[in-house]
């Protein structure tokens, strides 16, 4: 069976120029790309909901910041995607992914479980490490630098460990390297959680929820501080709808990451791997997952290869994606298409993201220009007709010898309006769409969840 969606990068809708350095980027003003990333917060909902009208299955989005050069543009997926659940009913929305050292992991998980909670049971949860220092420096804590990169994975391994304790334990605590939660200092002699606590019918003692203590003469004139009660345990509300928890995902290059989320029960989402990489990743992360006894939120079991459709896990991986549409000059799209990528690589490659696009065994230089020719060639970029783009993506499941079929589309790329991507989400739902599904044996269709908002609804 064939899932398919929708991967959302945020990149710029203004025209794309090469500079005298040879470096590409939007051609701009500042107040320019200002208005810009409106028109593109704008799209990305707008294409949510689309894709919804269209039939994919999922809509994943990333997280990022601060970026004049036009290559991305996500502040808030989380928020994004709550104006999208609010207009769907049937999309599932992902993040590749939030950024967890970039947030209190009491608050995402919050805003993630309000995700859950209003569309009715369909958030696809991403979290990774971040990578870029002008977003991670500036939102990450002190002790979670990215340019430290031990003290940056320690800080998000146990960020993911509180998510998961807020959303599937009633009642916790938490006491780790770099969280107490709550503050061993929270003072908390309130009368009403106690009497709360007090009711046999909580399923908490008081003494598991609050340490009492005497009255204190420091404790001012406020009288939840006037005594020394501690508070011992936290209640984070919303939970979310999907039980014990939503399924989680983390986009992936290294061994070791692919290990540690196979170990997890944790989805991989690989973005600009070539197939051969792919190939052996899914391999890796398959014989992970077996060694582990097959990690699985909801103790299910070994997953069908590749991708499960049925327990929506395993690996998914995504493509960019240019059709030539009827009465197009193909050259001159075919130039668009290049223009558009080599601005997003000119902005990847000083980050070493080089490194995925070589075959095993193969020399990559990391100073190189990634060049558009090159992502074409190595089929991380699919351009021409619907069939013969469906042809390649068939190849990638056959190559990785996926059972079910987990793609994502990647449509958008600097210097396109947001109705030439829609135009291209169209084309690709007539044309590519039903090609790929027959040859998978069928897609499977999301179940209609209208979101949780109706007066009176009891979800």
């Amino acid at each position: 069976m064939l899932e398919i969606g929708v991967f959302h990068n945020g990149a710029s809708d203004l025209p794309v120029v090469q500079t005298p350095e040879g470096v590409v980027v939007n051609d701009g003003s500042l107040a320019e790309v200002h208005a810009g990333s409106q028109r593109t917060l704008i799209n990305q909902i707008r294409q949510g909901v689309l894709a919804d009208e269209l039939g994919f299955n999922y809509f994943f989005m990333t997280e990022h910041h601060f970026q004049p050069e036009g290559a991305e543009f996500s502040p808030n997926p989380l928020l994004a995607e709550t104006a999208i659940a609010a207009r769907t009913r049937r999309i599932r929305l992902g993040q590749a992914a939030n950024i967890a050292p970039w947030w209190h992991p009491i608050r995402i998980a919050e805003q993630a479980a309000m995700l859950d909670v209003i569309s009715g049971g369909r958030l696809e949860f991403g979290i990774g490490r971040g990578y870029q220092p002008r977003e991670a420096e500036v939102f990450g804590w002190p002790f979670s630098t990215i340019q430290d990169q031990e003290r940056n994975r320690a800080f998000y391994q146990e960020a993911y460990e509180i998510i998961i304790k807020a959303w599937t334990q009633p009642s916790f605590s938490h006491q780790g390297q770099f969280y107490t939660i709550p503050p061993v200092f929270t003072r908390w002699h309130h009368k009403q959680t106690i009497a709360y606590f007090n009711r046999p019918k909580t399923g908490r003692r008081l003494d598991q929820a609050l340490s009492l203590g005497a009255p204190d003469p420091y404790g001012g004139a406020n009288p939840v501080t006037q005594n020394a009660t501690i508070l011992r345990e936290l209640q984070v509300f919303p939970q979310p709808i999907q039980q014990p928890h939503p399924q989680v995902w983390e986009p992936l290059t290294t061994e070791r990451s692919i290990k540690w989320a196979a170990q997890r029960g944790i989805n991989g989402y690989f973005i600009a791997e070539i197939t051969s990489r792919l190939r052996k990743n899914v391999e890796m992360y398959f014989d992970e997952s077996e060694r582990c006894g097959w990690p699985d939120r909801l103790n299910r079991g070994r997953p069908k290869y590749g991708w499960d459709a049925e327990k929506r896990r395993g690996i998914a991986t995504a493509r960019y994606i240019h059709l030539v549409l009827p009465g197009q000059d193909p050259e001159r799209e075919l130039k668009r298409f290049k223009a558009g990528l080599e601005l997003q690589w000119d902005y990847y490659g000083p980050f070493g993201f080089a490194a995925v696009l070589g075959e095993e065994g193969e020399p990559v230089d990391l100073n190189k220009k990634v060049d558009p020719d090159s992502l074409i060639r190595k089929k991380i970029a699919l351009f021409g007709k619907p069939a013969e783009v469906c042809a390649e993506i068939m190849k990638i499941k056959e190559t990785c010898g996926y059972e079910d079929f987990m793609f994502h589309t990647w449509f958008e790329i600097g210097g396109l309006q947001g109705p030439e991507v829609e135009e291209q989400m169209r084309c690709f739902a007539e044309e590519v769409k039903p090609l790929l599904a027959r040859a998978c044996g069928g897609q499977v269709e999301n179940p209609d969840i209208a979101p949780n908002l109706a007066p009176g609804s009891t979800k």
